[in-house]
Order: C-alpha cells, then structure tokens, then sequence
C-alpha cells in the first residue's frame, strides 16, 4: 500500500485551521495553556457529539447492547482488584543535564519496532546503543528508566478519613461492577454487551501531537460478554468481498502485512478468536461511515510478550495520518480475568452467568454437612458464612482439626461439627465466569483523522490554496448555511424564513450567514465542511427559486422552495 510520508507541516497548517473556525484548540490558553489539555470550540463540539451519536446507534441497534454510566471517579479497591493500581504504569527517563522526563519508549520510536513491549533494563540498554539524544538539551546522559503510575488520584470526601481514589483511566471497570445488572435485563441470555462514553484521565509523562496523547481524553469501550463453549454463530462470511490489512504477531508464524478477508484470517488462525474477528470488521464499517479513509487503516496484532498476560488475542486498528500510524482502537479477548479479579476481592457470586447441559447429569459426590445444632451456637453470628464454606468443600480432601481462613478471619472445625456423607444429585446446569471481549475506541485520535482524512488543499486557477474540509454528511457540524446575495432587498428576510421553514426538519443544522462577499461565504462554509450552501438572491425575489450549491464538486442547482424542502426531508 502506497503511503505519503508523515507531514508534521500539515498537521500544523491543519490545526491552525481548526483553531481558528473553532473546532478544537488548547484548553486554557488565556493562562499559558496545560500540555494535554484541549477544548472543542462551536464546530468541535458538535462534531464530537455527532461521531459519538454514531459510534453509538453502530452498536446499540445490534439488540443485545445497551448503554451505561458510571461515575469518573473510582474507588482506590476497584483499581487495586483490577490491577491499575500496580500495572498502569509506563516508564520513563530523566535527562540528568536538563532534568526533563520523557516516556523511555518515546525516545526510542524509530530505533525499534516495539519499545512499548520492552521492561525498563532493555529500555535503558537501547537508549545507550543508539546513543539516544535528549531532546530538550541534545546531550545523552540518562538515569535509569522508573515506572510512573499514571493515574490522577484524589480523596472522596473532606475528612482525614476520606476515602483514597482516582480518576478513572478507563470506562471498563464501571461496566464489569454493573454486570449483574445487565445480567438481569438480558434475563441471563448470553451474549449481550454494555457500552459506556465518557471521560478518561492519564497523567502523560510527556504529552505531544496534539490531540493524540491527551491528560483528559473522550473514550468509548464495549465490554461484550460471552460464553467460551458456546458456538459463535458470526455469518463473516457477509464480508467476503471486503479486504483489510493485517499485520500479524510475528511469533505466531505470519509477520509480513497481508491483505485479508477477516474471515479467512479466522479460517486460518491468524485472528485467533472469531468474536474478535466480528468486532473488527464491524470497527472496520465504522470507521469507513465515518470518514475515515479505508486505505490508511490496518490492523496489528499484538506480539504475544506484548499482550496482557490474561489475554487470548488483541488487535489494534491503527490509522495512518500526520504522525504516521496511530493505535485508535484497541479489541482484544479478556477472558475471564476482570470479573474474577473482582469476585475474588468482593467475594460475590453475582459476576458469574449460568449454563444449561445439554442433559442431565447424575452426579454422584461426598460433601461435607455441617451438623447446625453445633455450629450454630458454637460460631452465632458468623455460623451462615461458614456453613456456605464447609459446603463447596470435597469432603474427601478434608482432614481433622480443619483450619479455614473466611474475610481474614481463622476457624477451627473438629470433626464432631460436621457429617461427612455421600449424596447424590441431578445437575441441569452450571454456574461459570463469563469472558469478555473489549473495542475500546480513543474518540479524539478517531475525530483528530476523521478532520485530517477529510482535509484538502486544493488550487484555484491563481494557484492560490483552497481548502475543503469534506466531512460526511452523517456527522458535519453544520448540515446547511443560508446566504443572502446581499443583506438587502428583502433577501435576509427571505433567508430566515427558510431557515425556519428547515428547522422543522429534525436533527437538521442550519446557520446564517450574511457577512463579506459570497466567494468568500462559500470558501469559509468549505473551509468548516457544511455540505450545502443555499443562496437567496435577485431571482428568489422574483420566482422564489433559490441555488443549493454542493460542497465537494461545487455544483450548482436552480430548486423552488418546495423542491429545496422536499431536498432537506431527504438529506
């Protein structure tokens, strides 16, 4: 696949651009500005709202999602259980010239393929190879990498005794606390997922590209729960005729970027799990609706000493712009680890999902029966919870005195307390840990090249650089812009009432404008993507025509006002 070249100059053009039709620029910069911060202006907003919009309705309408929320800030034992608290880190260098920190695997982009996959001996080995240069000061004098935990923390409550907690630095862990919620509406009828979107927070070492690498960031995660021995019933199949590029982990056989069916990458085992095969080529149609270029999308498969150690298979879906190949999406098969994380802490049997057999089974096992006129005035209050304990247990694995450990507390069994007996029972079904499938989307990097992919710089017959920004239809701030020839003559009038006359229209977005020339109204609608321009002039007045001017081929057509309506119904 033919590329252009990583053009950091565009980026620069473009984000003068966007700042100045006021889409997105650095948030607070009346007081200097904060590295990772940014603010989405009138047109941003919109935009965002609109890709989220979409993003949305893409999953719900499949039927066995819904949508949740849960609050940004997260208690410190959500996290710990969850592995944030120890793992959320990424390393980093300090210049012992200059002082400045950066994020090691950073400074190391462009001198190895995979620096994210290093731990921090390797990282600092091949800084000293390649005799990596600080950036800020140009010498080579680094100290040793350290890990830095990344997330933003805080205090719940005003008191001493607050409790500690942080910022959230994903949406995933609220969705795996509501799944018996969830669990619930479905009636327990796997699959199903849930979605959520909101805000994330990392505390980026060195935050850099703009929107790329943000402190505060716009994300939208699916948690998609299955059972592992269900048959997967995906038709991938549907998507024979579509190609997208791959590139697979290099320890599972096939490294070279290959061009691929999904579901002959299923077929053949290089995309390992067919749900994750499913969830990427429905990503895949997507990011296409989007507006996303098709061409500058792959797919890479993380390298099996990159992959989280609970994880079956991960995909990421770069993008290719400005700052070359970019990860935006990530989907990866979790198994079971999160919600079994958080059964252990909590020690709840809510995270589970039941499975019928196929038939019956009589099983045939010796339990151990706690004798209740003993245990009960012997443990009172605490005598339920080790009742429910006694009984999960092999009765022919145990041996007197018993010592059992419940919520860190120690309790001795003598042999008396309990009947060790045969029983036998008819099992229909079992209780088991559901696994989980995750697209996690960075809705700012996605919007960042959504902007970039439909920017262009055109020339005008005096080679002067004309820009068009040729958002889809589905997600433009601004659907139609009114222009009155002149404000003059009854044409603002005239103006406003189809302006009126189209807001009627629901979910469309249209605006007036009257100021400067019409050359120049039409290159500023271009320049912020409004698909349709209509212009009332002298002819409106005489035969309530008007002209609806196309932004990509800048075509123009004569419609009446009826026929202009009849457009808008249908756009």
């Amino acid at each position: 696949m033919k590329l252009m070249g990583a053009d950091e100059h565009k980026s620069r053009r473009l984000m003068s651009l966007l700042k100045k039709r006021g889409y997105i620029q650095p948030a607070f910069e009346l007081y200097g500005g904060v590295a990772g911060l940014y603010d989405y202006g009138p047109l941003g907003g919109r935009l965002r709202r609109n890709v989220i919009r979409k993003w949305l309705n893409h999953w719900i309408k499949l039927g066995n999602i819904v949508e949740i929320d849960s609050p940004t800030i997260t208690p410190e034992a959500v996290l710990k259980a969850s592995g944030h608290i120890g793992a959320f880190n990424d390393y980093a260098s300090e210049c012992k010239s200059c002082n400045s920190i950066f994020r090691t695997d950073h400074l190391l982009e462009g001198f190895h393929n995979n620096p994210d996959s290093l731990d921090n001996t390797a990282l600092d080995k091949e800084l000293l190879n390649h005799d990596i240069q600080c950036p800020s000061c140009n010498k080579t004098d680094w100290a040793p990498s350290e890990p830095l935990n990344l997330m933003f923390s805080t205090t719940i409550g005003a008191s001493k005794g607050g409790r500690r907690a942080f910022m959230r630095p994903e949406t995933a862990q609220g969705m795996f606390l509501q799944y018996p919620s969830i669990y619930r509406h479905f009636r327990g009828k796997l699959p199903f997922g849930a979605v959520q979107i909101g805000k994330g927070y990392r505390n980026e070492i060195s935050p850099r590209q703009g929107m790329i690498r943000l402190r505060e960031f716009n994300m939208a995660e699916l948690e998609y729960f299955i059972d592992p021995e269900s048959n997967k019933n995906y038709n991938l199949q549907l998507w024979d005729e579509v190609l997208v590029n791959l590139i697979p982990d290099p320890m599972g056989g096939d490294s070279k970027e290959l061009s691929s069916t999904i579901n002959e990458a299923v077929e053949k085992g290089i995309i390992r799990d067919k749900t994750v095969g499913w969830f990427m080529i429905k990503t895949y149609e997507l990011m296409s609706e989007l507006g996303i270029n098709t061409e500058l999308i792959r797919f890479r498969q993380h390298e099996i000493d990159e992959m989280a150690h609970y994880a079956t298979d991960c995909w990421d879906l770069e993008i290719f712009g400005c700052y070359g190949w970019i990860e935006c999406v990530g989907i990866a098969n979790r198994g079971c680890y999160d919600l079994k994380a958080h059964q252990k802490v909590t020690k709840s049997n809510e995270l589970k999902a039941w499975r019928d057999f196929e038939k019956e089974l009589e099983i045939e096992k010796v339990v151990c029966s706690p004798i209740q006129s003993i245990v009960g005035p012997q443990f009172k209050d605490k005598s339920k919870m080790i009742t429910a304990h006694l009984e999960e247990l092999n009765g022919l694995e145990i041996e007197f005195p018993l010592t059992i450990n419940i919520n860190r507390e120690q309790f001795i069994i003598e042999e008396h307390m309990v009947e060790i007996k045969k029983i036998k029972s008819i099992e229909r079904g079992e209780w088991f840990t559901p696994h989980v499938v995750e697209p996690a989307f960075g809705i700012d990097r996605i919007i960042w090249h959504i902007l970039e992919h439909s920017y262009q710089e055109v020339s005008k017959e005096n080679d002067e650089k004309y820009t068009i920004l040729s958002l889809k239809n589905n997600i433009c701030p601004i659907d139609f812009s009114v222009y009155p020839l002149y404000e003059k003559d009854g044409m603002p009038e005239i103006a406003h009432e189809i302006i009126d006359k189209i807001r009627e229209v629901n979910e469309i977005n249209i605006n007036y404008d009257g100021s400067k020339s019409i050359g120049r109204r039409y290159a500023r609608g271009d320049e912020i993507g409004t698909p349709y321009a209509i212009t009332v002039d002298h002819q409106t007045l005489e035969d309530k025509t008007v002209t609806l001017r196309e932004r990509d081929t800048q075509n123009q057509t004569r419609l009446s006002l009826e026929e202009l309506v009849q457009f808008v119904s249908k756009y």
